[in-house]
């Protein structure tokens, strides 16, 4: 997917603000399941917020590029453990101004 213009992500950051994490990655990282259920989830919400519970601010990066790459999607913003993550669906419920 395309990278996401400024408007585009203060648009999506505030759709995302009343989200909860559907998502939880643990001690066992990015895993083949967790990259399912991300996968799942951004197919049938589009945007999702995921909580990240890794110790350093690196391996979390490394975690949400991995995401990202695995489930061809685009990274809105991360802010502490909270990353949000969009992808459009098939037939697009969001859409971006």
């Amino acid at each position: 997917m395309k990278e996401l213009n400024p408007r585009q992500k203060r648009y999506l950051r505030g759709l995302a603000h009343k989200l909860k994490p559907v998502v939880i990655i643990g001690g066992a990282g990015v895993t083949d399941g967790v990259i399912n259920e991300i996968h799942q989830s951004i197919e049938h919400h589009e945007l999702i917020k995921v909580r990240i519970n890794a110790a350093d601010r690196h391996s979390r990066g490394d975690m949400i590029q991995s995401i990202c790459s695995a489930t061809a999607s685009v990274l809105v913003f991360s802010i502490g453990h909270i990353a949000v993550f969009y992808r459009p669906g098939k037939k697009p419920v969001i859409s971006l101004p």
